[in-house]
């Protein structure tokens, strides 16, 4: 990487990985690295570009926005899943803010 740089940095979803990989493999031939990013974001993105940034819109209204990437990555389907993305956290979330935030990614799940 001699002569590169990082311009910014922002946190995104999966779903918007894997469509920045894909438009960029249709542009030039994609490196062994780049086929290895886009198998995985293939495999593990659970929504589509659209609906991962509503999700996210919709979470950054109640919690952090890296927060809502990563439960719109991950789908939690219960209590116990949503503690362990938050168990690195500081700070603690009520059980009915908890509760709230499986209602809005439960609207979500296809």
């Amino acid at each position: 990487m001699i002569g590169k740089k990082v311009i910014e940095t922002d946190p995104i979803t999966i779903a918007e990985a894997k469509e920045m990989l894909e438009e960029g493999a249709q542009s030039y031939e994609p490196t062994y690295e780049q086929n290895l990013a886009v198998d995985h974001v293939t495999k593990f993105a659970k929504l589509d570009i659209e609906p991962a940034q509503n999700l996210v819109k919709e979470l950054g209204e109640i919690i952090k926005l890296t927060q809502a990437i990563k439960i719109a990555d991950i789908m939690p389907v219960d209590l116990a899943d949503l503690r362990l993305i938050f168990a690195k956290e500081r700070g603690s979330h009520k059980k009915e803010e908890l509760e709230q935030i499986l209602e809005i990614v439960n609207k979500y799940r296809n």
